[in-house]
């Protein structure tokens, strides 16, 4: 374990840093441990991701009874420990990625590393209603994928105005019974094509012009609370699910100026999983607007993982020889400097 001298900075420089501790995170955790690399793990404040805060995964491979949202993050943690991977439950508050070896920082400590995978992933964006985070996984959700298949003949609702929420409706009536589309405007900004096949579909009835108030609903969701944005009248939706689908925000705020990132927030490779800095990588949700689902995650966290070790062998910084076609590192080297000047 780490040694920390009185100002708080470790003495130790890991091979590798791996910050967050989702899927993404703790797979990469286990190759990077497994392969004899100094790995430190930095949790973040919500340790296991979003997966802590959903109730049953079905379709991660190798559960075939499915499993419990925490349940499966404290397997993910107990095979990257077994492995000699180190945790650290505190949050990132800045990085300095300017030269290596990177530095990490935290409220109290300073972690130093040979390369860093950033597995921070994204968080889904909320309505902030009095009972919606209460009644996350037991009714409430931000994805259709991960929980349609609870909803088989069931009364559900789903909020947003884009092509997420069309495609969550639409998928969603694979299970649904009904599927209540909720709009705050009297028009759409989804593809034209996406609102044509929502308005077609004989088990989607679209509301325009209304907001949810509220969730109903003591341990399960039991309906939602409308009200109408044109005449301020207010309803009552019976429904047995809610899903959230008005767009997420990866979790990318400390690396701002730092990391190259598109418009919204995710962050961008040049390289197989490595950005545009040398020895810095991405993982996950953090990087992925598309898939967001836990064996995706696991998958980029792998790969980064590979593609760390691979890189530091380049770097002369793994003693023992892997099975890296080390001229690709070359030419992806050549390349990241050619783009940075």
């Amino acid at each position: 374990m780490a040694e920390y001298n009185g100002t708080g900075a470790s003495q130790e420089i890991y091979d590798i840093i791996i910050i967050g501790s989702g899927p993404a995170g703790y797979t990469a955790a286990i190759y990077a441990a497994r392969a004899n690399l100094r790995t430190l793990v930095v949790q973040g404040d919500e340790i296991g991701g979003q997966l802590m805060i959903t109730s049953d995964v079905e379709n991660y491979p190798g559960f075939e009874e499915g499993i419990l949202g925490p349940d499966m993050m404290d397997k993910f943690e107990a095979q990257a420990k077994r492995f000699g991977a180190e945790m650290v439950a505190r949050n990132v508050t800045r990085v300095d990625f300017s030269a290596r070896p990177f530095k990490v920082f935290t409220d109290d400590a300073t972690y130093t590393g040979k390369a860093v995978i950033v597995a921070t992933g994204a968080s889904a964006k909320w309505l902030g209603l009095p009972n919606e985070q209460r009644l996350r996984g037991r009714g409430v959700s931000g994805c259709a994928t991960c929980d349609g298949f609870f909803f088989k003949g069931k009364e559900i609702a789903v909020i947003g105005g884009g092509d997420t929420a069309m495609e969550e409706a639409l998928f969603l009536t694979k299970y649904a019974s009904r599927v209540h589309l909720l709009h705050r405007r009297n028009s759409f900004r989804a593809s034209k094509i996406m609102q044509l096949r929502v308005r077609n579909h004989e088990k989607i009835t679209v509301h325009y012009d209304v907001t949810v108030e509220d969730v109903l609903g003591e341990n399960a969701v039991e309906g939602l609370v409308l009200r109408n944005v044109q005449t301020g009248e207010t309803e009552t939706l019976p429904v047995q699910g809610f899903f959230v689908a008005i767009g997420h925000q990866p979790n990318t705020d400390i690396f701002k100026g730092v990391l190259p990132m598109d418009t919204v927030g995710y962050l961008q490779t040049a390289q197989f999983t490595m950005t545009r800095v040398e020895g810095v990588f991405v993982a996950g949700d953090v990087a992925d607007h598309r898939y967001r689902q836990a064996v995706t995650a696991a998958g980029d966290g792998c790969r980064a993982a590979i593609d760390a070790e691979r890189w530091l062998e380049t770097q002369g910084e793994v003693s023992e020889a892997t099975t890296l076609p080390a001229e690709e590192w070359g030419v992806a080297s050549e390349i990241l400097r050619a783009k940075a000047d």
